[in-house]
């Protein structure tokens, strides 16, 4: 049982709300409830990382680089787990963990990726959001694997708050599997794409090729500027950190959000070991911090605790959050804490040609690319496998292969090599997997990480379900780029390891029955509910599209609910 905050260096370290993690939903925690009036700690365990002023890369030139962007041997050496990732190379790898530095146990092959600062992964994300449809959140109760307490039609007005303030581009495209939401300008197809999408659409009625949607301001609006962010800039060197605040991130628009309030704190270098919790009054009463690098033992306390530390860290921290109430870790009365960890199948990918399109050529780097919603088993079971997947695709002018190390010399040379090769297409999957109680993660009984905390063992793997999808999207995948009028076309299964796709989920799932789930419908633990829990560990399910729009959307939701409760005197 934690102390209770009652004297004077207790009073000192006491605030209305802690917030842990300073991501993509730690960030809109810290927003929202440092905009309610309550004076709001946030804990990140990585180091501080400042909008402008700590992107070092972010206008750097090929030539600023010593090995011109590509990954140093010694340091692709050194990180096995972290190399895999594309976004990791020599420009941006100081916003990467790294794996000798934080250490976990593999049961089951998992590539974990994470982002240790502040901010998060919100530096290094890809930027795809997508709302979910009713049948996302229906479809796991029909398909008897999971059930959330919440609806489509419950979460839309909060879709539409974080979407205006983040800033989306897409389309109003009207697509009842893929709702349209509060849009800037979308970016354009390409010709060839363009064709591609009505070949595709005319071959395979009912399904459609929609343009991705994504956290770009193609347009600064009045809500943008105030934050003083700019119009994205077309250079695709977002994971370096975006110095016009063009791409949305934690530290370019929910953090000085919330600072200009007066109302946050931001410690860096704080490993949250634990919850802190009050078996006298059943609430969390704080948590427990390790300095990263003193390892001095600090504790905080506050009447709401938001734990937003991503998926599987937040897994971490409950499960090593113990007290005599809770032996096997916060809320974990039978056993759920852990289980049921999903994410997104991305095995299946084909790359093909296209002919003609000779005189067509596009300008800038555009941060997204065409996609198509779910189109299998989505209103009833029609396959051999459970769920879906969505399908995204690009065509590209390729660059001239006689620049790779072919002879050459002279002008005529140097004149072949400005012409653009033929068009080359990439297609990928984005799948569903269905949460299952034997993919889980728990604390090793034996290893600890550098701060004393046991490491956490990963033993996740793919099933038979997963298998079927990915030769269904290969089988189809191939079809479409037929119809498209592609040739050459090459199918491959990459058996890369979970983990890779960076959309964990689940752990810590929300549902009506408390003997089920541990979070209720606003993400408050059903037997201690000051304590919520809104990143990837609240997920039920996975859904086919990114999360990370539904990660903000329930964070904003829940923090109201949270400053409503506290108003009340329930909290």
């Amino acid at each position: 049982m934690s102390s209770h905050p009652t004297t004077p260096g207790a009073r000192a370290h006491t605030y209305d709300a802690i917030v842990v993690g300073s991501g993509i939903s730690g960030g809109w925690a810290a927003k929202e409830l440092c905009e309610a009036g309550l004076r709001t700690l946030v804990l990140e365990r990585g180091r501080d990382v400042q909008h402008l002023r700590d992107y070092p890369t972010a206008l750097a030139n090929p030539w600023d680089l010593p090995h011109r962007g590509r990954l140093p041997r010694a340091l692709a050496q050194a990180n096995p787990i972290a190399r895999k990732c594309y976004a990791f190379d020599e420009a941006t790898e100081h916003f990467f963990a790294k794996d000798a530095e934080h250490p976990y146990v593999q049961e089951k092959p998992f590539d974990w990726i994470r982002g240790y600062q502040v901010g998060g992964k919100s530096l290094i994300w890809a930027r795809q959001t997508q709302r979910w449809s009713h049948h996302d959140f229906e479809g796991p109760a029909r398909d008897g694997f999971a059930e959330w307490p919440i609806t489509y039609d419950e979460l839309a007005p909060w879709y539409s708050h974080v979407e205006r303030f983040v800033g989306i581009s897409g389309n109003r495209d009207g697509v009842e599997g893929l709702p349209d939401g509060e849009f800037l300008p979308a970016w354009e197809m390409n010709d060839a794409e363009r064709a591609m999408a009505g070949r595709i659409e005319g071959a395979f009625p009912g399904r459609r090729v929609v343009q991705g949607r994504c956290a770009h301001l193609t347009e600064a609006r009045p809500e943008h500027l105030a934050q003083g962010r700019g119009k994205c800039q077309s250079r695709n060197l977002c994971y370096r950190g975006c110095p016009f605040g063009g791409y949305f991130s934690s530290n370019s628009s929910t953090l000085p959000w919330a600072a200009r309030t007066g109302n946050l704190t931001v410690r860096p270098g704080s490993v949250v070991e634990s919850i802190l919790h009050d078996d006298a009054t059943g609430r969390a009463s704080g948590v427990r911090v390790i300095d990263a690098a003193t390892k001095g033992v600090t504790e905080y306390f506050a009447k709401v605790i938001f734990v937003n530390a991503a998926c599987l860290n937040t897994n971490l921290i409950l499960l090593n959050s113990k007290s005599r109430r809770y032996p096997a870790g916060l809320g974990n009365d039978h056993g759920l804490l852990g289980r049921h960890v999903a994410f997104h199948n991305y095995r299946g990918s084909l790359n093909a040609s296209l002919e003609g399109f000779a005189d067509s050529y596009y300008s800038g780097r555009r941060p997204t690319q065409p996609m198509m919603p779910n189109f299998r088993n989505v209103t009833r079971q029609e396959t051999d496998f459970q769920r879906g997947y969505m399908v995204f695709f690009s065509a590209a002018r390729r660059g001239w292969t006689r620049g790779q190390g072919a002879p050459g010399i002279g002008a005529a040379y140097k004149e072949e090599l400005t012409r653009p090769g033929p068009w080359g297409i990439y297609m990928m999957m984005q799948g569903e997997t269905i949460p299952r109680y034997e993919n889980h993660v728990r604390l090793s009984a034996d290893q600890r990480d550098p701060w004393g905390i046991p490491q956490l063992v990963t033993s996740i793997g793919y099933t038979d379900n997963d298998e079927r999808m990915i030769r269904d999207f290969l089988a189809q995948g191939r079809a479409m780029l037929e119809a498209a009028g592609a040739r050459d076309i090459r199918a491959t299964d990459d058996r890369r390891n979970p983990g890779l796709d960076i959309h964990e989920m689940g752990g810590a799932r929300m549902g009506r029955d408390p003997r089920t789930s541990l979070l209720n419908r606003w993400n408050q633990f059903h037997t201690c509910p000051n304590v919520f829990v809104t990143d990837g560990a609240a997920m039920a399910s996975t859904g086919v599209q990114n999360p990370s729009l539904t990660f903000m959307a329930l964070t904003a939701r829940a923090a109201r609910h949270a400053v409503d409760e506290l108003r009340k005197g329930t909290l």
